[in-house]
């Protein structure tokens, strides 16, 4: 969407506070043990003290509240009550929501508890990407750049981009135009940012794959090879100079 009114302006960034506040606390309430159905039903607990709505389930009917995914899971991980976190287990967690109309989107990957698999370089790189990548956006630059920088930035790392998940704009809708901002170069992606759009700019890092595939669920995306994915999202404002981060209050 683009920011018109005041009235967007606001609501947007209502919403985005409370995606954002959602994430922050899921992530801390979360520990060893627990299910994955409880941290999603503790998150939709948050949602509904502010009067959000679940965005996946609302507008695609995606069975649970957030997305939660494990390890080798890299997106639309579905919560279970018979899946249970464990020590050291790489965890992401998706939060987008609709309020009065519109719509925010974030998310993170974590490790839990101690890094029994040594996948905090992979979590700290993802984060880092993105608050490097968010720096280069502005109106008028290519997405097909910004997709060049997080690639780039993730070889010099050791470490390689998912090509088949994308970010996207947001706003009225949870999936809005620009359709696809890849995390690699697309020589063929002639888009620019637009000033006043709102975009949801993601990270997907990995330690080894380039693809992930859908699971038998028809949701979850995971890779194949055993290659670990990190994670990480803001839901932005383009201006002309530097990008109004609206869910900085997940903290990431």
């Amino acid at each position: 969407m683009s920011i018109q009114t005041s009235t967007d302006l606001h609501k947007i960034k209502q919403v985005s506070e409370v995606v954002g506040k959602t994430l922050r606390l899921m992530r801390e309430y979360a520990q060893p043990g627990m299910s994955t159905k409880e941290l999603d039903e503790y998150g939709y607990s948050i949602l509904q003290q502010y009067g959000a709505k679940p965005a996946p389930n609302l507008a695609y009917g995606f069975p649970g509240w957030t997305c939660i995914s494990i390890n080798h899971e890299a997106a639309h991980g579905i919560p279970s009550a018979k899946r249970y976190l464990q020590e050291g287990d790489l965890v992401n967690i998706d939060v987008s929501a609709e309020l009065d109309g519109y719509y925010a989107d974030n998310g993170g990957s974590f490790i839990l508890g101690k890094d029994k698999q040594n996948l905090q370089p992979l979590v700290e790189a993802s984060q880092r990407i993105l608050q490097q990548a968010i720096q280069q956006i502005k109106s008028g630059v290519r997405i097909a750049h910004l997709g060049r920088f997080i690639q780039t930035e993730a070889k010099k790392s050791g470490f390689k981009v998912i090509k088949n998940l994308v970010g996207h704009g947001v706003g009225k809708s949870l999936h809005e135009e620009p359709h696809e901002i890849p995390n690699f170069y697309d020589r063929a992606n002639r888009t620019r940012f637009r000033r006043n759009t709102v975009v949801a700019v993601e990270t997907f890092i990995s330690t080894r794959a380039s693809q992930v595939y859908e699971q038998n669920n028809g949701w979850t995306y995971a890779t194949q090879d055993g290659s670990f994915v990190a994670q990480h999202e803001h839901t932005i404002i383009v201006t002309d100079g530097k990008p109004i981060v609206l869910t900085a209050a997940n903290g990431i």
